[in-house]
This record gives C-alpha cells, sequence and structure tokens, in this order.
C-alpha cells in the first residue's frame, strides 16, 4: 500500500452537498492523518456546557465561562484538550506550529504556564483506513491550510464561510450558498 500524504494541520471544510448531517457546514481541524485512519475536531460546533461546571478540573486553563465545544460525534463523552504551547514538544501530539492536543499524562497545573490559549472538545471526528480518502476523492470535503487564528477564533459561526472565501474562485461561491438552495 503506498504511503498517503498526511492532512495533519490541515482544515477539511464541508462541502455544501456532504450528506452526513454531523458534517453540515463543518470545518474540521486534522490533528492525526495516516494509513490507519484520521482524527479531527470540529471547529465550529461550540456546546452548552461550561468547562467549570462540566470539567472543574480543567477549568484553569480556560476562561471562566469558556464552553466545551462539540469536537466530533465519536466518543462525546471523551474531552480532548488542544492547546497553542509555549514549547510544542510539551504536546502529546502536535498539529501545527505550536499547536497541539494535550497528552493523557500531563498535569493541568503545569500546562496552566506551559500553553497560551486552550480549546476543549467533547468527542472527535473520525475515520477508519481509507474512509477520509475516498470521502476527498467524492468532493465531500474542501482542503485548506490551517492557520492558529482559524483554530482559536471565537466567531465559530463565520469560520466555514470564512474560509472558503479565503480560498477563491469557486469556493467563494460555495461559501454565499444558502443551507437549502431550494429557497434561493
Amino acid at each position: 500500500m503506498p504511503a498517503i500524504d498526511s492532512l495533519r494541520g490541515q482544515l477539511l471544510i464541508a462541502g455544501a452537498t456532504l450528506p452526513d448531517p454531523n458534517f453540515a457546514r463543518t470545518v474540521v481541524l486534522i490533528c492525526e492523518h495516516s494509513e490507519d485512519g484520521a482524527l479531527g475536531l470540529v471547529l465550529n460546533r461550540p456546546g452548552e456546557l461550561v468547562v467549570c461546571e462540566a470539567a472543574p478540573e480543567l477549568a484553569e486553563l480556560t476562561d471562566p465561562g469558556a464552553l466545551i465545544d462539540s469536537g466530533g460525534p465519536v466518543q462525546p463523552d471523551a474531552l480532548l484538550v488542544l492547546a497553542e504551547f509555549e514549547d510544542v514538544s510539551e504536546a502529546g501530539i502536535c498539529v501545527i506550529g505550536d499547536v497541539g492536543l494535550v497528552g493523557d499524562d500531563s498535569e493541568i497545573e503545569d500546562l496552566v504556564d506551559a500553553t497560551r490559549r486552550v480549546r476543549i472538545f467533547a468527542g472527535y471526528a473520525g475515520w477508519g483506513p481509507g474512509q477520509l480518502d475516498a470521502e476527498l476523492a467524492r468532493e465531500d470535503w474542501f482542503v485548506a491550510p490551517a492557520g492558529v487564528d482559524d483554530i482559536f477564533n471565537p466567531d465559530a459561526d463565520e469560520l466555514w464561510r470564512r474560509v472558503l472565501e479565503r480560498k477563491g474562485g469557486h469556493f467563494a461561491l460555495v461559501a454565499r450558498m444558502p443551507i437549502d438552495p431550494s429557497v434561493n
């Protein structure tokens, strides 16, 4: 089997016709991608749970009113912490630049000084071997480079449109499509 080009650190932008309602108009940061599959975090699905109430052990990493974002439909009870590190070698998995996933063996007290910005996600998006590659071949997703500002931008509602417009061309047209084209 030939080696795949890893999409780690890239954004997946849901195509307007992606059939899975879990991913309608989502932007997913790919954190891991290999022949074994892929793992990503949905960046534009704010949750409703407040970190300090739902996961008080993580509260000192975030702002007092920070919400736990919905990272995807897989293992929604699992919490994943994505952070911008002072030294990315402290990350469990480096995703892009100074941004990585916090490792299972990390101590919260150590992370307070080791991180600049943090997002906490419930669940993740996952693909089995070859599944994401097949979805890309069907053009269910568009790929774009991720920027740290995309990852930590608080304006989740506009992220899908903004990233497509940045790609330009016909992608900018897709960004302006209504959710239901039949009402156009």
